[in-house]
């Protein structure tokens, strides 16, 4: 479908194209009317001179060559003519008609009668003709006629010099249609980038800063982000309630097993049950979360902050494991993700890398061209690359030995492709085992305020 604009440019270069149009006609019409008058009106003046040269030479009308001076009535076929007849049939002419004569209308008319006929050679002439009775009793018939080959030739040189006038007269309609639409658009792409900026802060749309016409919109627009904003919250209320909720049964579970495997009931089965679907939650809340937050949050994250927070708490776990976690990390680092997100997966990173690690774990967090990357690398045994999709796999596990319900790596990234960011997996170039690799594209980066 064509967008707004393309409309308006395609409608006001046919606007202007019917408007040049008709107007070339109009004016082509109305010079060719002015041509033919201004023609026939010379036709009416030659022919009154012919009248009043006539008038004293009725007796011997061969001197009328001598008193029509005009050069063009002296050369043969030139397209000027005057011709004249008395009543005893006598045809006297311009040596321009050498031996043709001109036509006459029928009727005798009294009146000078305009009209097309055919002249020398069967070229078409303009004529101009009148039967006049002269003091002396004379009656003649008295003709001018010029060809219409001059009448043409001034119709079309007033047309080219016409044309480029309205060649130019379009192009500047063309322009002024272009003005015209950039203008019309102008609230409407303010208003595009007002919605695209509306997260950067709290404040509705102002209506009174757009037209009348594009005011009603503004009003939905502010209601519907508001409703939005309420149906956020409400889906991470209800998130957290439901976390909540599971919470105390599924410690009281855990409890109750760790007990009967003091007792020596082997509960590894149930442990690892429980786990999958502790797991399975998480998962499903952080999904529930992402899915009703990523376009719509206003939450700004610290990124340096949280990889501080969450390096203290893996140190220790890393610690007591005998086993290092190096930690670099640009200094105001935001982003516009939720915190608890952004963390999980972190925190689901850094759980796999210390748990597969022989004895080191970094992190290092900075900007790149176009994103901000997270690295997560260790030098424990890493995963074939055959093998990194199962990896990341719901639920995929590639070694059952460790315990864990294979569900971490997918949770990250269910909450990253909420938010338009991607993890990938790799080898680390220094450390040798795992490497993932976050990349935060810039476009949800934010600024600290």
């Amino acid at each position: 479908m064509l967008s707004l604009r393309q409309r308006a440019l395609l409608g006001g270069i046919a606007s202007g194209a019917l408007s040049v149009g008709v107007g070339t006609l109009a004016v082509f019409s109305y010079i060719d009317s002015r041509v033919s008058n201004r023609f026939d009106t010379a036709l009416r003046d030659r022919h009154t001179q012919l009248v009043v040269g006539l008038s004293v030479t009725t007796q011997n009308p061969d001197f009328l060559r001598d008193l029509m001076f005009d050069p063009a009535y002296s050369a043969p076929y030139s397209g000027r003519y005057w011709q004249v007849t008395n009543s005893d049939g006598e045809i006297f002419t311009s040596a321009s008609l050498f031996d043709e004569t001109i036509a006459e209308p029928p009727g005798s008319p009294e009146n000078v009668t305009l009209w097309t006929t055919s002249g020398p050679e069967d070229e078409a002439v303009r004529s101009a003709y009148q039967e006049i009775t002269y003091e002396d009793g004379t009656v003649w018939g008295i003709s001018v006629a010029e060809s219409q080959t001059q009448l043409i030739d001034e119709r079309r040189a007033a047309q080219r010099s016409l044309l480029p006038v309205f060649a130019v007269v379009g192009l500047i309609g063309v322009a002024g249609s272009l003005l015209l639409m950039s203008i019309i658009l102008g609230p409407l792409r303010k208003l595009q980038t007002d919605v695209a900026h509306r997260w950067d802060s709290d404040d509705d749309l102002k209506p009174a800063d757009y037209p009348n016409e594009v005011a009603p919109l503004v009003e939905d627009l502010n209601q519907l982000m508001r409703r939005n904003r309420d149906i956020v919250s409400g889906s991470r209320r209800h998130a957290a309630d439901l976390a909540h909720a599971l919470k105390t049964p599924t410690t009281i579970l855990r409890n109750e097993l760790q007990g009967l495997s003091e007792t020596g009931v082997k509960t590894d089965i149930a442990q690892e049950a429980l786990d999958r679907v502790d797991a399975q939650l998480s998962r499903s809340l952080a999904r529930l979360r992402a899915m009703n937050t990523a376009e719509l949050t206003h939450s700004r994250t610290d990124l340096a902050h949280s990889v501080d927070r969450l390096a203290r708490l893996f140190s220790t776990i890393a610690e007591r494991d005998g086993k290092v976690l190096e930690v670099k990390s640009d200094p105001e680092l935001w982003v516009r993700m939720d915190t608890q997100d952004i963390e999980e997966v972190l925190g689901n990173l850094l759980d796999n890398a210390v748990k597969w690690c022989r004895s080191t774990v970094r992190l290092t967090a900075k900007r790149q061209e176009g994103c901000i990357e997270i690295r997560i690398e260790d030098n424990g045994p890493g995963i074939p690359e055959d093998a990194r999709r199962e990896a990341l796999r719901s639920g995929g596990r590639l070694d059952t030995s460790v315990r864990g319900s294979g569900l971490g790596l997918a949770i990250a990234i269910d909450l990253l492709n909420a938010y338009g960011a991607r993890l990938d997996l790799g080898i680390s170039d220094s450390l040798g085992g795992l490497k993932g690799r976050v990349a935060i594209p810039t476009k949800i980066s934010a600024t600290s305020e």
